[in-house]
């Protein structure tokens, strides 16, 4: 149900999205095509509500190692609500509560994490936790690991860790050209959760040419919202002048939508809020899509959306290119505390 600002937008699908008679005389209106699905992802729910529930549950303050999210308003609004972000497991005092990001972490944060006597409540997403069983897997059978992502990337940094010795970290086509293994028979690949479809694409494929024997997971590692939401924007991309995406510039879901759009031809933008949006992007554009990185919340757009409203873009049309239902259980740590917290006997987790 669209609530607020968003009460009375129109809801459409992808094909019948009404475009102008070639012949037709009246003045066109400016529009805003919502796209759907956008924004929240099941793992970003899941480790919001982890913060929220252990704050309710054990009370501030929490701690959180990076940021939960890469979302600044996320990671704001819970700081409000008691939640410490600290970067390094060090900046936890000891014997606390630490919360590890939906980003996951490296078997030695893990261990230092024990070594300090913390509380640990793991909000890996799960779709990343199947890329560090996949590394683990493929490390034990003896293969030289190809991991392509951004190096820079909280999400590489962990996955990284579980083979360290065996890992290389590939970012683009020229890396992997010159790559160097010890054995090129026995490679296997592994991927980002957060990369461009069209980009790991690519690097796959020279991945393949050089070495003919590479293998890799028995499915995609991209998760399914990176993909619906890159989905959204190469089938609406071509009908707007502009697509401006609500995320902030550290999400690396959010920047690959906009990459998408501008590799189609449609100026594309990255933005926090609507108080980024600069007036000239709008100067000739009749159409404007709007959607949201995985990690960005709703509210967000709301804000968006209206401000295009009070600039000339009346009608708002929520463009869904697909459904999306995923959701994810809470980790043991939270449904026990919840158990205990509510008087009633833990629930058995299996």
């Amino acid at each position: 149900m669209l609530i607020g600002i968003l009460e009375d937008v129109t809801n459409t699908v992808l094909d019948s999205i009404p475009q102008p008679g070639p012949g037709s005389t009246s003045p066109s209106k400016k529009r805003v095509l919502l796209l759907k699905p956008r924004g929240f992802c099941a793992g970003v729910v899941r480790a919001i509500d982890i913060v929220k529930i252990a704050l309710e549950t054990f009370g501030a303050p929490i701690y959180v190692r990076r940021e939960i999210v890469h979302n600044r308003y996320v990671v704001n609004e819970l700081a409000a609500k008691g939640a410490i972000f600290v970067h390094e497991i060090d900046d936890v005092p000891d014997g606390q509560r630490v919360i590890y990001s939906a980003h996951g972490v490296s078997p030695a944060v893990r261990e230092r994490s024990k070594g300090r006597n913390l509380k640990v409540i793991d909000a890996t997403c799960p779709l990343v936790t199947k890329v560090h069983f996949e590394a683990v897997k493929f490390a034990k059978q003896g293969y030289s690991l190809v991991l392509i992502g951004h190096r820079d990337h909280d999400e590489i940094e962990g996955t990284l860790g579980e083979a360290p010795d065996v890992t290389h970290v590939v970012s683009n086509v020229a890396e992997v050209e010159a790559l160097e293994l010890p054995d090129p028979n026995r490679v296997a690949y592994l991927t980002q959760t957060t990369l461009s479809l069209d980009e790991a694409r690519d690097i796959i494929h020279a991945l393949k040419e050089k070495f003919p024997h590479i293998v890799g997971p028995h499915s995609q590692d991209i998760c399914y919202a990176t993909e619906n939401r890159q989905v959204a924007v190469r089938n609406v991309a071509h009908q707007a002048g502009l697509l401006l995406v609500v995320g902030s510039t550290n999400s690396s879901n959010s920047n690959r939508l906009v990459e998408v759009s501008r590799n189609l031809g449609t100026m594309g933008h990255l933005i926090d809020d609507s108080q980024a949006i600069h007036p000239e992007w709008l100067v000739g554009v009749e159409n404007v899509a709007v959607t949201a990185g995985a990690s960005a919340p709703e509210v967000l757009v709301e804000d968006v959306v209206k401000y295009l409203r009070q600039n000339g873009f009346e009608d708002v049309e929520e463009v869904e290119v697909m459904p999306e239902n995923v959701r994810f259980g809470l980790p043991p740590e939270i449904v026990q505390a919840i158990g205990s917290a509510s008087g009633s006997a833990p629930v058995p987790v299996h």
